[in-house]
């Protein structure tokens, strides 16, 4: 019985689906199928039954399933304890972070916790929600940092703050003289978007509504590119507020008339052993910013 086929098992017990589980795996359908498949050859039955639906434990799965649970969990913990031993230089937190979600709250979460406990010593990755996902099941990932709750039997959620959403334009910007932006007053002007923008479909449906339609010129996965563009009047660009920039050639106003809001949650794969300065950073994470932090 290979580690792989554990895994496999574990993810497509929790996408139901066999496609969506070899996307999530960064595998192929067929290889996931055949690891499947010699899982349930050593097992002497069938693990999984399909359905139009996609996909449920079968009685055998259902008594497997533990057994699976407790041996990735205890990988898991020799993966953790393995780190602590090779870099005695530090206790390491790995973090993953959604693409869209704000650094600059994160950074100063981690300058703050190391304040009171400089033995951490932290990485940073950010990655779209599937690899954020597939690196918790796997260990890569302590937590991972995203703005969407994920299957509850699977990831515990830890509520860290709530945001909402403004118009980012250039300093010299005529729009930087109102208070507010009234989205129907943005109907004209050129719109930047990231790449699989959470909030692209609700821009849209909303002005749809009130007759209006945004006119998106422009698209990318890097918003450090898209901000480049507004900084030299190319445009504006509606970002959640942990990832506005902190700096003079940016301004950043409300939007009148909507409220959109969305929740950042930590998510912890349950299967991993709980750590307490995970805790603790998680917790630094949720402290409200200060009026001067907000204001840097």
């Amino acid at each position: 019985m290979e580690m792989n086929q554990i895994r496999y098992f574990l993810a497509l017990f929790e996408y139901r689906n066999f496609t969506h589980a070899a996307r999530a795996m960064n595998v192929s359908q067929p290889s996931l199928t055949a690891a499947i498949k010699k899982l349930e050859d050593r097992l002497g039955g069938r693990l999984f039954l399909r359905d139009r639906a996609g996909c449920s434990l079968t009685p055998l799965g259902t008594l497997v399933l533990p057994y699976f649970r407790e041996v990735f969990q205890q990988t898991q913990k020799a993966m953790v304890d393995a780190k602590r031993y090779v870099r005695l230089e530090g206790i390491p937190i790995t973090v993953g972070v959604g693409e869209s979600i704000g650094l600059a709250r994160i950074a100063d979460a981690v300058a703050r916790y190391q304040v009171r406990a400089p033995e951490i010593c932290f990485e940073i990755i950010v990655d779209k929600k599937n690899a954020l996902l597939s690196g918790l099941r796997d260990g890569h990932f302590d937590i991972a940092i995203v703005n969407s709750d994920a299957a509850s039997e699977l990831y515990q959620a830890e509520p860290l703050y709530s945001e909402t959403y403004r118009v980012v334009v250039a300093a010299t910007h005529p729009l930087c003289e109102l208070g507010a932006v009234n989205l129907d007053a943005l109907a004209g002007d050129e719109a930047l978007a990231r790449v699989d923008c959470d909030m692209r479909e609700v821009l849209f449906a909303f002005c749809a509504d009130r007759g209006n339609r945004l006119n998106f010129t422009h698209r990318s996965n890097r918003v450090d590119f898209l901000l480049e563009l507004v900084r030299l009047g190319r445009g504006y660009l509606i970002l959640p507020e942990t990832a506005i920039p902190r700096s003079k050639e940016f301004a950043s106003l409300p939007i009148e008339g909507v409220d959109f809001e969305r929740h950042v949650v930590a998510l912890r794969y349950l299967h991993q052993p709980a750590r307490p300065e995970i805790r603790g950073f998680t917790q630094e994470l949720a402290r409200p910013m200060s009026v001067e932090e907000h204001c840097l």
